[in-house]
């Protein structure tokens, strides 16, 4: 199999994208993806991470470029990205708020649009939204409740979270009291 033809098949699970890593875990050279964006069939669009210009960018391209480009393997949106990307409350972020390990520094540059949080999280605090990596609803609330997000919007949350059948009572009950604890 050619180096474009591996990468395209990763690329077809990450809305167009391949990194660095996805090249070395499959074999491939940096100069062969050096050589593949010289020759127009992926660009560059931030450090160690390139798109397929062929794959239909939508409108989640961004939110799945913002978790590639950490560098992470376990990198997710979160917080307040988390809470709007599954629609419980009508949060708008400024910013792509992602998680990382804690112990994880990031020194890559275009970091500007994101908000990097640190936190180890466990396997089953991180779920997918549109084949992207985010943390589970649960997780987000209790993020957004520690980062100080405004109580009217996390009441929102919890309850539309709760009549989705995304929220089960117990975790309403222990988020909407931590909530009450942090009024």
């Amino acid at each position: 199999m050619h180096a474009q033809d591996a990468l395209w098949d990763v690329a077809l699970d990450q809305h167009g994208f391949v990194t660095l890593s996805d090249a070395r875990r499959l074999g491939i050279s940096k100069d062969a993806v050096t050589m593949l964006a010289r020759r127009g069939k992926i660009e560059r669009v931030a450090t160690a991470v390139y798109r397929f210009p062929k794959f239909p960018a939508g409108p989640n391209a961004p939110y799945m470029q913002a978790v590639l480009w950490t560098g992470d393997p376990r990198a997710c949106l979160s917080h307040d990205t988390a809470l709007a990307a599954y629609e419980v409350c009508d949060i708008n972020p400024g910013r792509v708020q992602l998680t990382v390990a804690r112990n994880r520094r990031i020194r890559r540059s275009g970091g500007g649009l994101y908000t990097v949080h640190h936190e180890d999280l466990a396997d089953d605090e991180i779920g997918w939204w549109n084949e992207i990596p985010t943390v589970t609803l649960i997780t987000a609330i209790r993020q957004c409740i520690d980062s100080g997000v405004p109580t009217y919007l996390l009441r929102q949350a919890l309850e539309r979270g709760s009549d989705a059948g995304r929220l089960p009572s117990a975790d309403e009950h222990l988020l909407a009291s931590r909530l009450e604890e942090r009024a």
